[in-house]
């Protein structure tokens, strides 16, 4: 069976902004404006490459520069800028390493101890639930549940060769890590802080769609 079947939900690509001189060093990055590294820009090139082809319907990104440039470079020059999908807010966290928090507090991470003076999790998840309403906006999928069940998820094809039924909308998104881990979550219909189990690098690639009905990964950092 494919992983799409012909119910016509829509299948999310996620694509993570390119490398800036924060994330290379593991800094906390939410609303400051950095541009990208010279390895960013190149790595928005390449994600472009591999995103070549699939005939994306809508293209979202991020109000931040980091991500609206990966967008314009990997070939999205016109993407539809999205105010409410920007980064965490980690108010007195920015520009921290969480290995710096973890020197004062071994037990800390941001996932359960949130952060001083920002965004809680659920503000953010709050966010990324909008984002998910947007995307399923005029399609049959089912709404994001504030009180989600466990749902097993899959990593099955790679980018580019994606089960799509014909008439099926190919919506991309170019945001930030944490936020694309919390919607990753809230996609499953998952509490928020089980965005910590999807690990995402800079410029990685994913793919959200549906086993039958289901919510389901079919593709991670790739």
């Amino acid at each position: 069976m494919s992983a799409a079947a012909d119910h016509g939900y829509p299948v999310l690509w996620l694509l993570r902004h390119g490398e800036t001189e924060w994330s290379r060093s593991g800094q906390y990055t939410g609303l400051t404006d950095l541009e990208l590294t010279e390895a960013g820009l190149r790595q928005a090139v390449e994600a472009g490459a591999r995103l070549a082809g699939i005939g994306f319907d809508t293209v979202l990104t991020s109000p931040l520069k980091r991500a609206r440039r990966t967008a314009e470079l990997a070939g999205f020059p016109d993407a539809e800028v999205l105010p409410y999908a920007h980064e965490w807010d980690y108010g007195e966290y920015e520009g921290v390493s969480s290995a710096a928090l973890r020197r004062k507090d071994p037990d800390y991470l941001i996932w359960t101890h949130g952060v001083v003076g920002g965004e809680t999790l659920a503000q953010v998840a709050a966010r990324a639930d909008r984002v998910i309403a947007r995307v399923l906006d005029g399609s049959a999928g089912p709404a994001p549940s504030s009180a989600p069940p466990a749902v097993q998820t899959e990593t099955t094809e790679p980018v580019g060769s994606v089960p799509a039924t014909p008439g099926q909308r190919k919506v991309l998104l170019v945001a930030h890590g944490h936020f694309l881990r919390i919607l990753t979550a809230r996609w499953l219909q998952l509490d928020p802080v089980e965005g910590r189990r999807f690990v995402l690098g800079t410029a990685g690639i994913c793919t959200l769609g549906w086993d039958k009905r289901t919510p389901a990964v079919i593709g991670w950092n790739v």
